[in-house]
């Protein structure tokens, strides 16, 4: 009983510490700090001034993701991403008028190639080889004029540090750091490559995105078994197919079909640049304005149209494979609107968050029957998502073996209330979080930044943690019954697959 109060003491204690620290840092001591502008072609700029140091990050969000593509460009968001990096019509190039003439001959063979390769009736072999050496031709004539990885020397050579962007399902990020010097030679290069992108190696481009594939799916048993609970889990949503796209259409889509994708998602009105560190907004968001404000205002894109119906009976994926066995199920849950998006949160937490989690106890330390446990949300939060268990099996058990356990532990979510003290560290938790995202520029640009654009409102970010606060035992209860159903659940395992014996060959003299 002494112990037990002495440890509600030092968490209501560290609670405390961590309300204070954060009410330091409320919204209203960020609004003092931050400015927020929609340019008048669309886009949006956030601009917070820290003076920690003389130094500033950037975040640039794209609201544009795999889920945007259509079948025959799947993975083609991610390879803009790579383009993005490629320079413009005066960075990585000897001489773009030429370059530019090249470039177009590149697409007019490429698309001849693929005409024939692709005709299912009367495909004419020979051509096939003589328009694809045509093509190969004009590639290489067109990289006579480029200046490889231009872009990233200037940026670096400038003390530039951090050069790197990200593609998901739901968004494109582009991000690195700066000398707080460097605002305008930023504010040109970051806005000159979303004005003037050039679709410049893009072949051999698309060669090194086909390797990623490879290497994170193909060669990867976790990569193949996701990939297949992801296509069980959505029959219709987007949020289905792998963000890396498919082989075929990763040795098929065009750099006609990448500057297509830029032209109708990556519009001002989808982007938010946010900026964040020793600058004053006065000076800086002038300047800014000026860069930014060049690119030319165009329509919207219209929002996503595809729903996944709701699910009716629980769908399996097994596959046998030489690898480490592998267990993952998932449920059906709403967006990042949904009122019960922190029940999800906390849920998450519970299960998840370091060696005292529900999971980690149960199957890691006492039954020692997994080497990792987690669960969580996946694999986006823009559209209706699903609230996924992982389990990978330590040596001697059996994915089928993780179902058992996992499944006790929902039950105790459905039937038996959290306790006051795992409730209390969860919310803690929650703050401290917080307060550690926002301890650097980067990490403010990002969450600033992703707030700003799923909420239209950066102080969502602070909200977020009031609703997580609100979150009551029987919210835990209600959400894990709505969810945890037998007819929304997809489960998808790897078992290890022994290699069959040879069959001895007879000794000699004997009869086969």
């Amino acid at each position: 009983m002494k112990i037990s109060r002495l440890r509600n003491l030092a968490i209501a204690v560290g609670f405390i510490s961590i309300a204070l620290t954060l009410n330091a840092q409320d919204i209203a001591s960020f609004e003092k700090r931050i400015t927020v502008k929609k340019l008048p072609n669309g886009l949006t700029i956030v601009l917070m001034e820290r003076p920690e140091a003389p130094v500033f990050s950037f975040y640039t969000r794209v609201d544009a993701g795999s889920v945007q593509e259509v079948q025959g460009i799947t993975g083609l968001a991610h390879m803009f991403e790579h383009m993005a990096f490629k320079g413009t019509h005066e960075i990585g190039t000897t001489n773009w008028p030429a370059e530019k003439v090249a470039l177009e001959k590149v697409e007019a063979t490429y698309a001849a190639y693929l005409h024939e390769k692709l005709k299912e009736v009367g495909r004419d072999e020979k051509k096939v080889a003589e328009l694809e050496k045509a093509w190969q031709a004009a590639v290489d004539a067109a990289d006579k004029f480029v200046v490889p990885n231009e872009f990233g020397e200037v940026v670096e050579s400038q003390g530039g540090v951090g050069l790197n962007a990200s593609t998901d399902r739901d968004e494109t990020t582009y991000f690195y750091s700066f000398p707080e010097n460097r605002l305008e030679l930023w504010a040109y290069l970051e806005s000159e490559r979303f004005l003037e992108p050039v679709m410049r190696e893009f072949y051999k481009e698309r060669d090194v995105v086909y390797e990623e594939r490879r290497m994170s799916v193909d060669s990867s048993p976790q990569g193949r078994l996701i990939e297949q609970f992801l296509r069980a889990a959505f029959i219709a949503h987007p949020y289905g197919r792998p963000v890396v796209g498919w082989p075929s259409d990763l040795r098929a889509f065009s750099a006609t079909d990448a500057a297509n994708f830029f032209k109708k998602y990556y519009v001002p009105a989808n982007i938010v640049v946010t900026v964040v560190g020793d600058l004053k907004a006065a000076e800086a968001m002038p300047i800014i304005e000026k860069y930014f404000g060049r690119i030319p205002a165009r329509p919207a894109p219209d929002p996503l149209r595809t729903q996944e119906p709701p699910q009716q009976a629980m769908r399996t994926v097994l596959i046998h494979d030489r690898s480490q066995p592998l267990y993952v199920e998932g449920y059906h849950r709403g967006d990042f609107r949904d009122p019960d998006d922190p029940v999800y949160d906390v849920l998450a937490d519970l299960l998840s968050k370091g060696r005292t989690s529900r999971l980690y106890r149960s199957l890691v330390r006492d039954k020692r029957i997994a080497i990792a446990a987690q669960g969580g949300s996946f694999p986006g939060n823009k559209y209706p998502s699903l609230f996924f268990f992982f389990a990978a099996p330590s040596q001697g058990h059996t994915a089928e073996e993780m179902a058992g356990p996992i499944h006790e532990e929902i039950e105790k979510l459905k039937t038996q209330d959290v306790t006051d003290e795992e409730l209390q560290s969860i919310k803690t938790r929650a703050k401290a979080d917080l307060i550690r995202g926002l301890g650097n520029d980067q990490g403010l640009a990002f969450q600033l930044g992703e707030y700003q654009a799923l909420y239209g409102d950066w102080r969502e970010l602070f909200r977020q943690i009031d609703e997580i606060d609100k979150v009551t035992k029987s919210d835990i209860r209600r959400v894990a019954n709505k969810t945890f159903r037998d007819d929304n659940r997809t489960v998808a395992t790897m078992e290890t697959e022994t290699e069959k014996p040879k069959p001895t060959e007879p000794a000699k003299g004997e009869q086969k």
